[in-house]
């Protein structure tokens, strides 16, 4: 229930292990690493954007970086919310957004958070899921600019 992995599209736990799996951590050290994260940043994005879309953000970042990661890895187990630190980490770069811009936040976060996540993937041999994170601060970005679009805000 904790990891997401390929398995039976007619299973009914594929499609539950697809958002199970940002609950499910290696140990304490990577869970209390996370929910550092989220604890932090998580209450200014909730007063900011609503729990509705924040749930909508987290579930939208397990499901899209787990079917990615199915895809692409079949062989590989995935665990952690680390794609939904990353897409937070992203989502916080908007804070101060206008409409028609580009927050410099956004180009300045994305470029050392990513840019750290390409560099560690190409160069470690670790257990650590880069893609994970880039996935998720692609979502973080995305809904970014969703979220503060002039239709949307309000």
């Amino acid at each position: 229930m904790f990891s997401t992995y390929r398995s039976s599209l007619v299973s009914p736990l594929t499609y539950l292990r697809m958002i199970g799996h940002i609950f499910g951590h290696s140990g304490w050290e990577h869970f209390i690493g996370n929910m550092s994260y989220i604890l932090l940043i998580g209450p200014m994005l909730e007063e900011k954007y609503g729990s509705r879309n924040l749930i909508i953000v987290m579930a939208g970042t397990a499901i899209i970086t787990a079917i990615i990661m199915d895809v692409f890895f079949p062989d590989t187990a995935l665990l952690g919310a680390s794609g939904v630190v990353f897409a937070f980490i992203l989502l916080t770069s908007f804070a101060g957004f206008k409409e028609g811009e580009i927050p410099l936040t956004f180009i300045l976060v994305a470029a050392v958070y990513i840019g750290q996540q390409v560099y560690e993937g190409l160069v470690l041999q670790d257990d650590v899921s880069q893609l994970a994170h880039i996935i998720g601060g692609g979502v973080g970005g995305i809904a970014g600019f969703a979220l503060n679009s002039k239709k949307t805000v309000g």
